[in-house]
């Protein structure tokens, strides 16, 4: 496979910051039949850009209602690394139904979509969008750091360019967790309440399931990234003086089309312009 832009006959695999593989590098990869994927690759790769989609959704509602001008510009850069992350994924996952990323973000439905039941959290206070954040890149820096060793050449290019950005996102919202937590009181209640609020959604995140069995080294265990995960958490807790709550885990069921009654609104405002002039451009 070749890329468009930067050195045009480098491999996929091999990122470096001047020649990183694009979303559309992908599309027109799997559009000319260089690229495509084993039906159990493109559930797993449905996952990752599933999450990533309804995150970037999510988060970019603070755009213009930040607490300040600084977050408007890094939530909304997150909500777009988050996006080129779901692009990536989905132009992959697509390839292996004649399927494109807008098919698959547009024109699915509910019980069709197998993201995460943290992911489609409403965003709260900004407290409440930090401690999902906060969460979420704990996850998914592992996730993507290995799965830059997947036997599957192109999830392995998505996830070295991906886990770069989502270094950025951990220290973000690392950052934003000690300042709150060491803040006045109520910015100190209200990321308690945010942990609160997010914590049950956490186990889902960690569960194995017969495809995660099956793909073998092509994908990452969920339950093997949960130790590492802890202590990540474990290290920023301590420093705060946060308790990880005791909340007991949600049912779950995000990864096989049962979602959080939040979904269906979610993706109502998200897919509603497609919906209404299929095929439009500008």
């Amino acid at each position: 496979m070749t890329q468009s832009v930067g050195d045009s006959s480098a491999s996929a695999t091999r990122i470096t910051p001047g020649n990183a593989l694009r979303p559309e590098d992908i599309a027109q990869a799997t559009r000319q039949g260089a690229a495509k994927a084993s039906e159990d690759v493109a559930e797993y790769a449905l996952r990752l850009g599933d999450d990533a989609l309804i995150l970037a959704q999510r988060l970019s509602h603070w755009i213009s209602r930040a607490p300040e001008l600084e977050e408007d510009v890094a939530l909304g850069n997150i909500a777009l690394d988050q996006l080129g992350h779901a692009r990536s994924f989905l132009s992959y996952a697509g390839s292996a139904w004649g399927k494109s990323e807008d098919d698959l973000a547009y024109f699915r439905r509910e019980p069709e979509f197998r993201s995460a039941h943290l992911f489609e959290q409403p965003n709260g206070d900004f407290a409440a969008t930090i401690a999902r954040q906060f969460i979420v890149a704990n996850y998914q820096f592992p996730l993507y750091r290995e799965l830059t060793r997947s036997s599957d050449p192109m999830l392995a290019a998505i996830a070295a360019k991906a886990v770069k950005e989502v270094d950025y996102h951990l220290d973000h919202s690392t950052q934003w967790v000690l300042r709150l937590a060491g803040g006045t009181q109520e910015s100190r209640r209200r990321i308690i309440a945010g942990f609160k609020l997010m914590w049950p959604c956490v186990g889902e995140l960690f569960e194995d399931d017969e495809l995660t069995a099956r793909l073998g080294d092509a994908g990452v265990v969920p339950s093997s990234l949960r130790a590492e995960f802890d202590r990540g958490v474990a290290d920023v807790f301590t420093e705060a003086e946060l308790d990880v709550p005791a909340s007991p885990p949600a049912t779950g069921g995000g990864r096989h089309g049962r979602h959080s009654e939040h979904m269906g609104y979610l993706l109502a405002e998200m897919q509603v312009l497609a919906r209404e002039f299929p095929g439009a451009s500008w």
